[in-house]
């Protein structure tokens, strides 16, 4: 009986708190999500939109993140590696954290201080999450050479449809 309250139990609890993938696949941003500001390593704040613009041309992976998720660190070896093998693509990093402080100290922690890097100041609920369907951290997007969604949703860098995005834009 006990073994089968356990079970039952983690059964509730894998339906309660899994993440649900989200059914509609975007592949383009609103011009309006794209105003939701983020705050840049050195202070200022700046649209997304912006963000992106800035590596028009080139393939890009986002990497949602926290200092405070243990999914996020454990992923970060797999996307260092991700990064090595696809030295022509950009990765920019989009934290959660709580605080600027947190964010902050995670950066230098986790030695991320030399990538490119932003924090939702607003916290997790804001428009341009709320577009993507942001549910869980990590998260991956794949963003193409004009600035449309090549991968709607990955949660590990390892997550082999993220290469096969890369492959097929850098073809």
């Amino acid at each position: 009986m006990k073994k089968l309250i356990m079970i039952m139990g983690l059964v509730i609890g894998v339906v309660l708190y899994a993440q649900d993938v989200p059914k509609d696949r975007k592949t383009e941003f609103t011009s309006e999500v794209l105003k939701q500001r983020i705050t840049s390593q050195d202070g200022t704040k700046q649209q997304i939109g912006d963000v992106l613009r800035r590596h028009a041309g080139k393939v890009v992976i986002v990497d949602f993140w926290a200092s405070w998720c243990r999914d996020c660190l454990n992923a970060l070896p797999q996307t260092e590696i991700l990064k090595k093998n696809n030295p022509n693509v950009d990765f920019v990093y989009f934290s959660l954290d709580r605080s600027d402080e947190q964010w902050r100290r995670g950066l230098e922690k986790h030695q991320l201080t030399d990538n490119e890097n932003y924090w939702f100041d607003e916290g997790w609920k804001n428009a341009f999450n709320n577009y993507i369907d942001l549910n869980w951290i990590p998260r991956f997007l794949v963003i193409d050479q004009t600035g449309r969604i090549a991968k709607y949703y990955a949660i590990s860098p390892q997550d082999p449809d993220i290469q096969k995005a890369i492959d097929r834009l850098s073809e």
